[in-house]
């Protein structure tokens, strides 16, 4: 059940990605607002762990 449910959520973000790279290119209005909200979401996942956002920046792993 747990490999059932990691996969769909790697299927959204690979679908996520994808849309965010098409709509740079021009895509049509649904696929624009996929990617609006994907990127809403990542801002918002470095927004509530900041202390991981922070440590990234400096380089520290």
């Amino acid at each position: 059940m747990t490999v059932l449910i990691l996969s769909g959520v790697l299927a959204l973000v690979i679908g996520g990605c994808a849309c965010v790279f098409w709509a740079a290119r021009g895509g049509p209005r649904w696929v624009r607002a996929v990617a609006t909200a994907t990127l809403a979401v990542g801002e918002l996942l470095r927004l509530v762990d900041p202390l991981r956002s922070s440590n990234s920046k400096r380089g520290d792993t």
